[in-house]
C-alpha cells in the first residue's frame, strides 16, 4: 500500500513530537529546565546497558541447559514473567539510583514528572523505539527496491521475503499503533517515576517494590495479550494501565514548593559623604587668588 510511505514515517514524527511537547509542557507549567528530562533519558539508555546483556546471558544459560528450563507448557508463562520482572528491576533500580545520587535535588511532583518523561518520552519513546522504527522503515524500503538474491543467504532469502510482505501489506492503521503504544506507556512511565519518588519523600523503601510490580505487571499484561489474542487487545491492556497510572499519578500529587525569587544584584552603597554645592562668586574668586 502507497500509503505506508506516508504512515510509517508518520508514526516516527508522532512519537518524537509528542515526546518533545511533553517535556515542552512540563518546562513551562512547572518552571523547570531540561536538565532532568534529559538525565531521565540518559538513566533508561544506562538501564538498557545492562538489561539487555543480562537477558541474553540467561536466555543462552537456558539453552546450553546451565539453567534448567521450565516445562513447556510452563515457558511461555515463564518468558512474559522473566522479560517483565527483569525490565521492572533494572529500570525502577536504575530510577532509584537517578533520584539517590544525581538528582537528589529533584524531590517533587512535577520534577518526578520530568524526570519519568525523559526516561520513556525522551529515552525510550524518541531515541529507543523511534529510532529504531525509523531505521527499520529505512531498511525495508532498501530491501524493497532491491535485489535480495545478491544481497543474502538462499537458505534467509524466503524468510527476508516474508517479512518484506508482512510490512509493506500491513494496514495502514497497524503502522500508527507504535504510536499510540508509545503515548500510553509514556503515562505508565510518569506513575512509575513518581512511585520512586515516593521512597525518598516519605522515606519507606517499599515504594521501590510497588514500582517494581506496577511495571512488571504492565508489561506481563501487554506481553501476554499480544502473545494470547492479538496485539490490538494488547493496546487495549496497555490502554487500561495508562488510566489506572493516571490515577496513581494524581492520587501522589503534592503541592509544588514556592517558586524562589529572582535575586538580584545588591543594591549600590550609600554615599559616605554627600558632595556640597558651592555657589562661584567672582569678587571672592577673585580675592583668593595671590597676588
Amino acid at each position: 500500500m502507497e500509503i505506508l510511505y506516508i504512515t510509517y514515517p508518520l508514526a516516527v514524527l508522532l512519537i518524537v513530537g509528542m515526546a518533545y511537547a511533553l517535556g515542552r509542557y512540563l518546562k513551562g507549567r512547572f518552571g523547570l529546565s531540561w536538565r532532568l528530562y534529559i538525565i531521565g533519558a540518559a538513566v533508561f539508555l544506562l538501564s538498557q546497558v545492562f538489561h539487555i546483556p543480562f537477558n541474553i546471558v540467561i536466555t543462552v544459560l537456558f539453552q546450553r541447559g546451565t539453567l534448567p528450563p521450565p516445562p513447556p507448557e510452563w515457558q511461555v508463562t515463564f518468558n512474559i514473567l522473566f522479560l517483565s520482572f527483569s525490565a521492572g528491576i533494572f529500570e525502577e533500580g536504575a530510577r532509584y539510583l537517578m533520584y539517590r545520587f544525581w538528582t537528589k535535588e529533584a524531590r517533587s511532583w512535577g520534577q518526578g514528572l520530568m524526570l519519568g518523561a525523559g526516561h520513556g518520552a525522551g529515552g525510550e519513546a524518541m531515541i529507543f523505539i523511534g529510532l529504531l522504527l525509523l531505521v527499520n522503515f529505512l531498511a525495508m524500503l532498501a530491501f524493497r527496491h532491491s535485489d535480495l538474491s545478491g544481497m543474502v543467504a538462499p537458505d534467509q532469502l524466503a524468510l527476508l521475503q516474508q517479512q518484506l510482505h508482512a510490512y509493506w501489506s500491513a494496514p495502514w492503521y497497524d503502522s500508527i499503533l507504535p504510536a499510540v503504544e508509545r503515548a500510553l506507556a509514556i503515562v505508565l512511565h510518569l506513575s512509575l517515576s513518581v512511585l520512586v519518588l515516593q521512597v525518598f519523600t516519605r522515606r519507606k523503601i517499599y515504594w521501590l517494590g510497588l514500582a517494581i510490580l506496577w511495571h512488571a505487571f504492565a508489561n506481563a499484561v501487554a506481553l501476554y495479550a499480544a502473545s494470547t489474542w492479538s496485539v490490538y487487545h494488547s493496546e487495549a491492556a496497555l490502554a487500561v494501565v495508562a488510566l489506572l497510572s493516571l490515577g496513581i499519578i494524581f492520587a501522589l500529587r503534592t503541592p509544588e514548593p514556592p517558586a524562589q525569587p529572582e535575586v538580584g544584584p545588591p543594591p549600590h552603597p550609600p554615599h559616605l559623604f554627600t558632595p556640597i554645592e558651592i555657589e562661584a562668586d567672582s569678587d571672592k574668586l577673585a580675592d583668593s587668588r595671590y597676588s
